[in-house]
C-alpha cells in the first residue's frame, strides 16, 4: 500500500501542532474550519518566507487567533521586506545580465612579454593598429622610440615618437597576415639585409628588389626576418601580381591588381611608420591597408580598479592617454567613439576601459538589478503611496554605480546617462558594494520606469510600454476579436507608420502613443536625450542628410537621416522619436512616463492590477471568475481608500475567506 508523502507530511505536521495543544490527532482540516496552526504557518511562509518557530506557535495558541495587529507587526520585520523585494524583482523582471552586450574589447589585459604593458585587444585594435587582437610593441618605451629600430630598412634613422599634440606615433611596423603570407627564413640570419638571396621556409628566395617586404618579426622575444608577399591563396589578394617600383627603379613599393573585381584589393603598398589620414582630416589617423603599426609603452597611473597608491603601471601608449577631446578635431573622447580614435585613450586612471577580470562588470549588473527593487523597498518601508514607486525621483547607488556615474567609467560598455549632475551623486568608494546611499535624480526621472534596469531590460519604447501594461495594468496588446490580416499585396502594407498600417494598427494605434512617454530615452541603451543637447530638430543633421552624409560623423544617429516615405522626407533632421507623432503624442514625449502613470491613476486600472498581482503572489494562483466578481472591486476600492497602502492590501487579502481556505 502506497501512502502519499504529502499526506504523511500533513499528518506529521498535524501531530506536531496537536502536541502543542491537546494531544496527537491526525485528521485533514476542512475548508470551513482551518486550524489556527495551519493558518499561522501559511501566513509566515507567505509573508516572511519561513515557517513559525515553536515559540511563535505557542504564542498564537495562547492568544487564540492571529489578529490584525499581529499582521502589522509581521510586516515590519526584515523577513517581510526581503519577501517583498523578491516579489518586486519578479514583477519588474529586474535582471539585465543578458541585456548588456560586452564582448571584452574594452578590457585591459597585459602582454606577458617585454615590459608587460596593459592594453586593449579585439576589435579596437583594428582602427588603432591595423588588425584585431594586435597590441602595442611591448619591447619599446614610447618616448625612447628612436633608440630602437626593429626594421632599419623600413624606418627612418631618427624616428618621431609623437605628433605635434603629443599623440603617440608608431614605433614599429609589421605586415598584416590577413593580407600577406609571411614566412621566416630557413637559415639563421640576423636581419633583412643578410636575408637577401636566402630562401624562406616555403622555398621562396628573397630578391633584393623585395627588400622592403622583408619584415623583422618576433619569434618569442627574438627578432627574425620574414619574407612577406600578398597571399596568393586569398581571394582578396590573389590577383595582386603587378609590381610598382620606386622612382629609382630599385625596390618594389607596391603590388597592384591589373583588373580588380568586386571583393578584391586594387593595391597593397609597402609598410612604414607613416600613418594615413582618414578622409584627409588631420588628427583622424588610420593604418594603411595591409600593415600593423604598433606604438610603444609608457608608465602611467594605475587603473581605477587598483588602489591609488599602487606603483605606476606599464601601459600601451595609446590606451594611457587621458584626453577629453581629440586635440586636432575637437571631437569628444568621452563617448563610445574613443576606442577607435588614436588620440583619446582610456582616460584618467583608465576610466573609459575595464579590467580583464569580469568581476567588476558582474557587480555593476547586480547593482543595476537591485536599484529598482530598492526603490520599491523604500516606498514600502516609508508607508508611502504604493504607486510612488512609478514616479519618485529617489534612487540609490553603491560603489560600482557611484563611480560609474561620477567618473564616467566604461562609456562604451555602459551607455548610461548620469541621473543627475555627476558631483551631486553620492561618492561611494568602488569597493563598497553592499552600502547603498540615497540621492535625488533629475526631473525627468520616474520611479522604476526610468532606471537602467528597466531601460536595458525592455530596450525599445514598445517593449517598455508593453511591460508597463503587463506588470501594472494586467493587460496585453492583442488584436481585437475578429481582426483580419490584410492580403500581402494590399498597398496598406507599405505604410511605415505602424499606428496606421492595416493589420498592425490593431495594437500599434495604442502602443505608439503610449510608447512616446519613453521618447526621450535612448533605445537599447539607458541614455536620456536631454532637450538642450538633443533638440526636437537639428538643422546640421538635416543638412548632412540632404548632402548624402547619413552618418554625419556618427553624431546624428538619433535623428531622421533617410527618407523612406513622404513623412520621412519632410522630417530630415527631426529627432527620430518625433517621427509620425501627433501633437498629443509630442506632449507624451516631453512629459515622460510620469504622465502615463498620472493618466492611469484616474481609471482604477492600477489598483485593480495591484490586487490581482498580490493575490496571485499570496495564493499561488490567479483569481477565479467567482473571486473576481466577489472580491476584486471591494479590494481595489479599499486599496484606493487606504491611500494605496500596500501593507493594508496584504492584510486585506490574507484575511479573505479564499486565503483562509488555501490548501
Amino acid at each position: 500500500m502506497r501512502v502519499s508523502s504529502r499526506l504523511v507530511g500533513a499528518c506529521a505536521l498535524a501531530l506536531t501542532l496537536s502536541a502543542l495543544a491537546d494531544g496527537p490527532v491526525c485528521e485533514a482540516p476542512t475548508a470551513s474550519a482551518v486550524p489556527l496552526e495551519r493558518r499561522v504557518r501559511q501566513v509566515y511562509l507567505d509573508l516572511l518566507g519561513r515557517p513559525p518557530t515553536l515559540t511563535e506557535y505557542r504564542f498564537y495558541q495562547a492568544k487564540g487567533d492571529l489578529l490584525d495587529d499581529d499582521l502589522v507587526a509581521l510586516m515590519e520585520s526584515e523577513g517581510f521586506y526581503a519577501r517583498m523585494r523578491g516579489y518586486h524583482r519578479g514583477l519588474l523582471r529586474a535582471n539585465i545580465s543578458q541585456s548588456v552586450f560586452v564582448n571584452g574589447d574594452l578590457r585591459l589585459g597585459d602582454v606577458p612579454v617585454g615590459f608587460r604593458p596593459l592594453g586593449l585587444r579585439g576589435n579596437p585594435s583594428a582602427p588603432l593598429r591595423g588588425q584585431n587582437g594586435s597590441g602595442c610593441d611591448a619591447f619599446v618605451m614610447q618616448d625612447e622610440c628612436a633608440t630602437s629600430r626593429e626594421d632599419p630598412h623600413l624606418e627612418p634613422t631618427t624616428k618621431r615618437c609623437r605628433d605635434a599634440f603629443g599623440v603617440p606615433l608608431p614605433v614599429s611596423v609589421d605586415y598584416n597576415p590577413d593580407q600577406y603570407r609571411c614566412e621566416p627564413f630557413a637559415t639563421t640570419v640576423s636581419d633583412c639585409a643578410a636575408a637577401v638571396g636566402r630562401a624562406d621556409t616555403s622555398g621562396r628566395t628573397l630578391p633584393r628588389k623585395h627588400l622592403l617586404f622583408c619584415d623583422m618579426r618576433r619569434v618569442g622575444t627574438a627578432l627574425r626576418p620574414h619574407y612577406c608577399l600578398p597571399n596568393p591563396a586569398a581571394p582578396q589578394t590573389a590577383a595582386l601580381t603587378n609590381e610598382v617600383l620606386d622612382d629609382a627603379g630599385e625596390f618594389v613599393v607596391a603590388f597592384v591588381n591589373p583588373a580588380p573585381q568586386p571583393g578584391q584589393l586594387a593595391r597593397l603598398g609597402r609598410c612604414s611608420l607613416d600613418l594615413a589620414l582618414a578622409g584627409g582630416v588631420r588628427g583622424r589617423y588610420q593604418v594603411p591597408q595591409g600593415c600593423i603599426q604598433r606604438e610603444g609603452v609608457v608608465l602611467t597611473d594605475p587603473p581605477y580598479w587598483q588602489p591609488a597608491n599602487w606603483p605606476r603601471q606599464p601601459m600601451c601608449a595609446i590606451e594611457a592617454q587621458a584626453r577629453d577631446t581629440n586635440p586636432w578635431t575637437m571631437e569628444s573622447c568621452t563617448t563610445a567613439r574613443f576606442s577607435s580614435d588614436r588620440t583619446c585613450g582610456c582616460g584618467g586612471r583608465s576610466n573609459r576601459c575595464e579590467p580583464a577580470n569580469t568581476a567588476l562588470h558582474a557587480a555593476r549588473v547586480a547593482a543595476f538589478n537591485d536599484e529598482p527593487v530598492l526603490i520599491a523597498d523604500s516606498v514600502l518601508r516609508r508607508n508611502e503611496r504604493y504607486f510612488t514607486l512609478l514616479t519618485t525621483r529617489r534612487s540609490f547607488v553603491n560603489g560600482p554605480l557611484s563611480q560609474l556615474y561620477r567618473q564616467n567609467q566604461s562609456p562604451q560598455s555602459w551607455q548610461v546617462t548620469p541621473p543627475t549632475a555627476r558631483d551631486a551623486i553620492p561618492d561611494v568608494p568602488l569597493e563598497e558594494r553592499s552600502r547603498w546611499v540615497e540621492y535625488t535624480r533629475d526631473a525627468h526621472a520616474s520611479g522604476v520606469l526610468t532606471t537602467p534596469a528597466w531601460l536595458y531590460r525592455f530596450p525599445t519604447q514598445r517593449a517598455r510600454v508593453s511591460h508597463f501594461f503587463e506588470a501594472f495594468l494586467c493587460k496585453h496588446f492583442s488584436p481585437e476579436p475578429g481582426a483580419v490580416a490584410p492580403a500581402p499585396e494590399d498597398d496598406c502594407n507599405r505604410e511605415n507608420n505602424l499606428a496606421r498600417r492595416c493589420g498592425c494598427s490593431y495594437c500599434h494605434a495604442a502602443i505608439e502613443p503610449m510608447g512616446a512617454h519613453w521618447g526621450r530615452f535612448g533605445e537599447r541603451t539607458a541614455t536620456y536625450l536631454d532637450p538642450e543637447q538633443f533638440p526636437r530638430f537639428d538643422a546640421r543633421c538635416r543638412d548632412c542628410a540632404l548632402g548624402g552624409d547619413t552618418a554625419c560623423n556618427g553624431e546624428c544617429s538619433n535623428y531622421v537621416m533617410q527618407a523612406f516615405d513622404g513623412d520621412g522626407a519632410a522630417s530630415l533632421g527631426l529627432l527620430r522619436t518625433y517621427l509620425y507623432r501627433t501633437p498629443d503624442e509630442e506632449v507624451n514625449v516631453a512629459q515622460g512616463p510620469a504622465r502615463l502613470v498620472q493618466r492611469f491613476m484616474q481609471t482604477g486600472d492600477l489598483e485593480a492590477c495591484a490586487v490581482r498581482n498580490l493575490w496571485s503572489h499570496l495564493l499561488g494562483r490567479p483569481m477565479t471568475a467567482q473571486e473576481e466578481a466577489l472580491s476584486l472591486a471591494p479590494l481595489a476600492r479599499a486599496f484606493a481608500a487606504s491611500n494605496h497602502d500596500l501593507k493594508a492590501l496584504v492584510r486585506a487579502i490574507v484575511t479573505t475567506e479564499a486565503y483562509r481556505r488555501v490548501d
